[in-house]
């Protein structure tokens, strides 16, 4: 069983002391750059808290140091579901989608 989609949150940047807001369950979640809407991260995972937190953002780990103005502003949603295997179902549902909008609008 998949959840509805989160609305989107600005993604932490470091040294503000901001969190993350996600499920401690399996699920999907998407990163996208605010300004453009590109795509930056997409998965299905066991546990969506730990996976946004370790998500690498720039050259190096989110708890890592960076050069602040080389990260994008980035925004994330969340999606939980009852297990992994729900979770994967769904995105790989999603990506079919996604590539058939694009082959059709070519």
């Amino acid at each position: 069983m998949i959840s509805k989609w989160s609305e989107w949150k600005r993604y932490p940047r470091p040294g503000r002391g901001e969190n993350i807001e996600a499920p401690i369950t399996p699920g999907i979640y998407e990163v996208r750059v605010a300004g453009t809407g590109a795509l930056h991260s997409f998965d299905a995972v066991e546990n969506v808290a730990v996976a946004l937190a370790m998500l690498q953002v720039g050259t190096k780990s989110w708890f890592g140091r960076r050069d602040p103005a080389s990260v994008p502003e980035l925004e994330y949603r969340t999606c939980a579901t009852n297990s992994r295997a729900d979770a994967k179902a769904a995105a790989e549902r999603m990506i079919g989608r996604r590539e058939t909008y694009m082959s059709g609008a070519a």
